[in-house]
């Protein structure tokens, strides 16, 4: 399966391959082989062969955007699309450029601290603008935009510990 992905902000050619109970996974031309086991519906434990056989526990979770993916790892939270090639992890469409439609309550994707809120109830937003920065593990993930509308609340002041799902704000 080839794919297109967005991650971070940079676009990289993804490839995997089934290979003898492995992954064959290529990214921008680099190979690895990669041992790969479901810990539960979201959670993967990888373990990639090529590299010193290397071992990570990777964690998926929806963002607030159509066709986005939170990707949790030891080092940090990163965002993935799938901009061609296949359907995303959750169903949502591989190159989805459609807007969320209607009321969306945007929340943490991750347990963090509110370091900066960027909008204020009232203000007109695009789709993908920064809303809220939240702090986990050390790293600043900016939570963003599904759609163009107007910020109709703001529930979490900057320095607000919050969990996983926690309400930010409401973008209509």
């Amino acid at each position: 399966m080839e794919l297109q992905i967005e991650i971070g902000g940079r676009v990289k050619m993804v490839s995997v391959e089934p290979a003898e109970g492995l992954f064959r996974v290529t990214i921008d031309g680099t190979e690895r082989l990669v041992d790969a086991a479901a810990v539960d519906a979201s959670t993967f434990s990888l373990i990639c062969l090529s590299d010193g056989r290397t071992s990570q526990e990777v964690g998926l979770s929806e963002t607030a955007l159509a066709g986005e993916i939170a990707v949790h790892m030891a080092s940090g939270v990163a965002t993935a699309r799938v901009l061609s090639g296949g359907a995303s992890r959750f169903g949502r469409g591989a190159a989805s450029a459609t807007q969320a439609a209607g009321t969306q309550n945007i929340v943490s994707p991750m347990p963090g601290k509110v370091l900066k809120i960027l909008v204020k109830k009232g203000d007109e937003v695009k789709v993908r603008q920064g809303l809220a920065v939240v702090e986990a593990m050390k790293m600043e993930n900016e939570i963003r935009s599904p759609k163009d509308g107007t910020v109709a609340d703001v529930l979490v002041s900057e320095g607000t510990s919050v969990e996983a799902g926690r309400l930010l704000v409401v973008v209509e």
